[in-house]
């Protein structure tokens, strides 16, 4: 028993040190080292673009004029658009480990952070479980899987929209070429088939798992998915209403900036141009740190054009929403790496504990 007692000691104790050396390799290297990082990333990705120089002129020029109430309109609802998935987020991980909203904001960003360097912004799943316990981390992904999921439909819904709107054009006198419509066409037909098997896989998450259960030797990865099993309607609507909240907030955003940089459109046509823009950015493989504001800014131009021959209004548009939405989120997040703490000791303990 002694010698029981000596090695839960000894356990406790590396593990506090091994917790207070990361803390200080990321208060010191990796938080700095990131920050840092991400804004000469930043930097020289914007000298990338063609035309930055006119558009930054033309936000300076914004924020000299009265439509200033507009650009701060659109940083609150960053806070707000953030806010919502902090919110979804911590509606799903609730399941698994009580967590405060404040908490999930901090999560939601640090994601972002970490999603500026991988395809797609799949590196947000890792910075997000960074504040869940160790052992329900994997758990957290698949839990986090169901956000990404809900967003994702929503965003397929009103692309297809918005591409069926913008394949009616033809018919009001606007030239559409035949090559773009091929692409329109065949970017329609992708998305209603992934829309439609989202669809019957997000409400169907207990089947799916049910289908895993009889694949043999899986018991392991069974443990970390089982989770999903425990969703119902409800939630999965509150999920999707969120969701749908958090993309109208985004469409917001970008009729507002059309109004400062002269981007003369109807709502409507702002709807639905931005449908098909955030729809190329959710099926284009891009990183956010080496091409997403140039996908951004050739899609906004190719889509927006057939409305306004406003080519810099529409690139200052783009680059706005990608510094404020994106960019401030992300430095905000690589600060709060400071303060992450990736082992618990106090799960070590407890687990320490249940050995001997």
């Amino acid at each position: 028993m002694l010698q029981g007692a000596g090695e839960f000691d000894y356990f406790v104790a590396q593990l506090r040190i091994r917790n207070k050396n990361i803390k200080i390799i990321l208060n010191y290297v990796v938080g700095p080292l990131l920050f840092c990082l991400l804004a000469y990333s930043i930097y020289t990705q914007i000298l990338r673009q063609p035309d930055w120089q006119q558009s930054f002129s033309q936000i300076k020029n914004a924020f000299d004029s009265t439509a200033i109430w507009k650009m701060i309109l659109v940083g609150l609802l960053m806070l707000a658009n953030w806010g919502i998935e902090a919110r979804k987020w911590q509606l799903v991980i609730s399941r698994i480990q009580p967590i405060g909203w404040m908490q999930c904001l901090k999560a939601v960003f640090t994601g972002t952070t970490l999603a500026f360097f991988t395809p797609n912004r799949m590196g947000e799943y890792i910075g997000r479980v960074l504040y869940i316990d160790p052992g329900k981390r994997v758990q957290a992904i698949s839990l986090t899987l169901v956000c990404s999921m809900g967003q994702l439909m929503v965003t397929l819904f009103f692309g297809i929209t918005g591409l069926l709107a913008l394949k009616a054009l033809e018919k009001t006198g606007i030239e559409i070429s035949n090559s773009a419509l091929f692409w329109l066409d065949t970017v329609l037909y992708g998305s209603l088939i992934a829309l439609a098997f989202l669809t019957l896989l997000y409400f169907r998450f207990s089947r799916l798992v049910r289908w895993i259960e009889r694949i043999p030797k899986i018991e392991r990865v069974l443990s970390y998915i089982r989770v999903l099993d425990n969703f119902n309607a409800t939630m999965l609507f509150q999920i999707l209403s969120l969701s749908v909240v958090r993309y109208l907030v985004f469409a917001l955003q970008y009729y507002l900036l059309f109004q400062v940089f002269k981007v003369e459109l109807s709502g409507w046509q702002v709807f639905w141009s931005v449908s098909v823009v955030f729809l190329v950015l959710a099926i284009v493989p891009t990183i956010a740190l080496v091409t997403e504001l140039g996908v951004r800014w050739k899609t906004s131009i190719e889509i927006v054009q057939l409305f306004s021959l406003n080519t810099v209004g529409i690139l200052a548009t783009s680059l706005t929403i990608w510094i404020i939405n994106l960019v401030i989120p992300a430095l905000i997040g690589s600060l709060l790496i400071l303060n992450i703490r990736l082992f618990n000791y106090k799960e070590g303990q407890k687990r320490m504990a249940n050995k001997n």
